[in-house]
């Protein structure tokens, strides 16, 4: 009992290592769960004969649907009090992420109200946000602390959390806040990390012109690395910082933005299989260049895609954020579905347990109501009436029964 059959899909991606050229696909081929885990992906009558004694919790009959990966979403930040909705105006006016930051707004306004709100407070919030990007079908989500500034409300974010961000404080000069980083935010991490209290996974510095310089990110993402957190930061974004040569030289596991990365920089991350996390929303909203992920694909850089959900760019939806790769990056849909989901995993360090429909990883799907999977990205905000199913772990935890009644074209 516990286990979940799906029969049939219709060309449902399944992808058997990283991509750096788009996913492969398969047609007509049910996916057995049991367990939490895909126990076999195959033939129909295989299965049913290598399976014939097996009881079911559930059949799910996916004629004339798809069923695909869960999504990944490869960033975000989605602990924080106080949306910054009237910062928008200020942005369609012409007012630039750095100027709107120097005038006390953007980061400054949410650190306060995330200081000041309850831990509960932050909880309830931060679960609300993590349904709807379950409903739009991500089943992995990276989660960044990072509003906090302070020791005492960091800890408290990474009491949810499980990447530890790191952004200039308030009030100091950022060999300061470097200092008072490796020399009291990490050792307490450290304690808390081998006493079982929290369990973070990576270190993730704001590399940029006015907050971390080049050396300063250095000596922080080295003192996470050496207390076993894995290197996975901002950089590139806004100027030239020469952030991928650095993430390069020091084995980070991935690094985010990259509008402004040089040719070097990106041949840097090639070779050392570093992951470029690619965030069409904040280009999109901050009207910045777009990133280059041609030149990345065509280089061999693992490319992944994430939302940056965050007050500045409040999204939930990565089939919008696979769309906007598509039309805005140029990426190709089987290219932007593969930075979703098995690249996203990669950039995460899991890609040995999501991102693909293959035997011994965790059973994380969704089931769309379309007899082809590229609606997921062609229907620009359509994924609430395409999403019929999403399973985590061989358990259905949404289904939207809207499907069985509506046309989803």
């Amino acid at each position: 009992p516990g286990s979940i059959l799906e029969l049939p899909w219709e060309n449902g991606p399944k992808e058997a290592s990283v991509a750096s050229q788009g996913s492969h696909v398969l047609h007509s081929l049910p996916v057995f769960c049991r367990d939490g885990c895909i126990k076999a992906v195959g033939q129909a009558d295989v299965i049913r004969n290598q399976f014939s004694e097996a009881t079911f919790e559930r059949i799910i009959d996916c004629s004339g649907k798809c069923v695909l990966p869960g999504l990944v979403d490869a960033h975000t930040h989605p602990v924080w009090a106080g949306d910054r909705v009237h910062e928008f105006a200020m942005k369609l006016a012409g007012a630039s992420y750095m100027e709107i930051h120097q005038a006390g707004g953007g980061i400054h306004f949410t650190v306060e109200h995330t200081r000041k709100a309850a831990e509960d407070e932050l909880l309830t919030t931060f679960q609300h946000r993590l349904e709807r990007m379950l409903r739009a079908g991500s089943t992995l989500v990276e989660c960044k602390s990072g509003y906090g500034l302070n020791l005492e409300t960091e800890l408290k974010m990474l009491s949810l959390v499980k990447c530890c961000c790191f952004a200039l404080r308030i009030g100091k000069t950022a060999t300061e806040a470097t200092d008072d980083i490796i020399n009291n935010h990490l050792p307490k991490l450290k304690e808390l990390k081998l006493s079982g209290e929290i369990n973070v996974n990576n270190i993730d510095v704001f590399c940029e012109k006015g907050v971390f310089d080049l050396e300063c990110t250095r000596r922080i993402l080295q003192a996470g690395k050496d207390i076993g957190l894995q290197i996975n930061f901002h950089g590139d974004e806004l100027h030239p910082m020469k952030s991928a040569e650095l993430g390069a030289e020091l084995g980070a596991r991935a690094i985010s933005h990259l509008e402004e990365v040089t040719d070097e920089g990106i041949v840097a991350m090639a070779r050392a299989k570093c992951a470029a996390v690619l965030l069409p929303t904040t280009a999109y909203m901050l009207r910045l260049k777009q990133p280059q992920a041609r030149r990345m694909l065509e280089e061999g850089v693992i490319v992944a895609l994430g939302s940056d959900f965050n007050p500045n760019a409040y999204c939930f939806s990565m089939p919008m954020v696979m769309h906007l790769a598509c039309v805005n990056m140029k990426m190709s849909m089987n290219e932007a579905l593969a930075a979703a989901t098995i690249n996203a995993a990669y950039a995460l360090g899991k890609s040995d347990t999501h991102g693909s429909l293959e035997v011994g990883k965790q059973g994380d799907l969704l089931i769309i109501n379309s007899s082809r999977w590229e609606h997921l990205i062609y229907q620009f905000g359509g994924h609430e009436a395409l999403i019929n199913y999403v399973i985590v772990k061989g358990k259905v935890v949404y289904e939207n029964e809207r499907c069985e009644t509506m046309s989803s074209y």
